[in-house]
């Protein structure tokens, strides 16, 4: 586990907009807040529609550095990915009302730029990109992307402006365990110190992160003056380049001297993506058919029973029914009686009257007859 995190970042307009005499359209930032440690790193885009890049790169930076320490445990735990990219992509869009408001602009393109991002609180980690550029991973055992560069095949990139940018919006969740650096970087470095081709991150990259051992201001004086000479100093065309880096101290370190740096090509894929989807459009609308009839033949399977629980009596009822039919008849109740008056002149008729309405008066007439022997 580290004992500290020392960030830093560092943006060198490249000698491209320099000879042209037009701002740095890069941007970065890192700091600590709310016991979570961020960097975020933008590239604004260069061609002519996006007059205001350089002020999305920013707004970008500092807006989702906000989202990223005031809302980590939230972004952290929810479990839907596409909710959090869309939060994300939303925050932005919130900033660049702000500043198309403010600058009057028409357009929110005017303010297109890509979107790199790493963020740690105790363990967890969360890294974000969008667009080209390159976060790649420092530990013991080497240099390897977390993310590569996200270009179509004549170059062109995706703009966190875009549409459809949360699905282009690559989100991680891990942990830090066998991290020993992160580092962020958008092309204007990611084009010296990454083969697209292979996959592989050069040992400089690794050996740039170390000198961060030494505090921020020692690590960021050293990758300026490295980038200022070898990335932006060795093309009078080249491009800004900005590189920012989380290092976390008390973790093990590559050997640089044993890290490759070279590797063999990827295999050229014979198909595209495009191609897998297509060869599944007839089977995919054969199942969509398939799971349509049955959900529907289940659907009117369910009314039938409902509708036949209704018509028919249940077992219970039918056997409640069965046994009403066997009960015994109710007694009627008995009808109201006239009350007589007994006189001893007429015991001989009253005998025969009392005898006559039922054995139940037997009692009665043998009193009667005792009382008047």
């Amino acid at each position: 586990m580290y004992s500290g995190i020392t960030v830093g970042t560092v943006t060198l307009i490249g000698n491209k907009h320099k000879n042209r005499g037009t701002p740095c359209e890069d941007y970065s930032f890192a700091g600590e807040a709310n016991g979570v440690t961020a960097v975020v790193v933008s590239d604004g885009a260069g061609s002519k529609q996006y007059t205001h890049a350089r002020f999305g790169s920013e707004a970008a930076c500092r807006s989702i550095f906000d989202l990223l320490t005031g809302h980590f445990d939230s972004l952290y735990a929810e479990n839907r990915e596409q909710a959090v990219r869309s939060l994300i992509i939303a925050r932005l869009h919130i900033a660049f009302a702000d500043i198309m408001k403010e600058m009057e602009l028409s357009s929110l393109e005017q303010l297109s730029c890509t979107l790199m991002f790493c963020a740690v609180k105790d363990r967890r980690m969360i890294v974000g990109h969008l667009g080209d550029g390159l976060v790649a991973k420092i530990s013991s055992s080497g240099a390897v992307p977390l993310t590569m560069p996200q270009n179509e095949k004549d170059g062109t990139t995706f703009f966190v402006t875009a549409g459809h940018a949360p699905d282009y919006l690559r989100l991680l969740k891990t942990t830090v365990d066998d991290c020993h650096a992160v580092a962020l970087m958008t092309d204007g470095v990611q084009d010296s110190v990454y083969d697209e081709t292979s996959g592989l991150v050069k040992p400089v990259v690794a050996k740039l992160c170390e000198t961060f051992a030494k505090g921020r201001e020692a690590g960021e004086k050293a990758i300026e003056e490295t980038i200022a000479k070898f990335i932006v100093g060795g093309s009078n065309n080249s491009d800004d380049a900005s590189l920012g880096v989380m290092y976390f101290e008390g973790t093990a370190a590559p050997d640089t001297g044993k890290l490759p740096d070279s590797a063999r090509s990827f295999p050229a894929a014979e198909e595209t993506f495009r191609d897998v989807q297509k060869a599944m459009v007839d089977d995919v609308k054969k199942a969509h058919s398939i799971i349509a009839g049955l959900a529907e033949k289940s659907k009117e399977e369910d009314i039938s029973e409902e509708t036949t629980a209704v018509e028919e009596p249940s077992a219970k009822e039918e056997a409640e029914a069965a046994a009403e039919e066997v009960k015994a008849p109710e007694t009627p109740a008995p009808e109201e009686k006239e009350t007589v008056t007994l006189q001893p002149k007429r015991c001989g008729g009253l005998i025969a009257a009392l005898v006559a309405c039922g054995i139940e008066f037997v009692i009665i007439v043998v009193l009667l007859i005792l009382l008047f022997k």
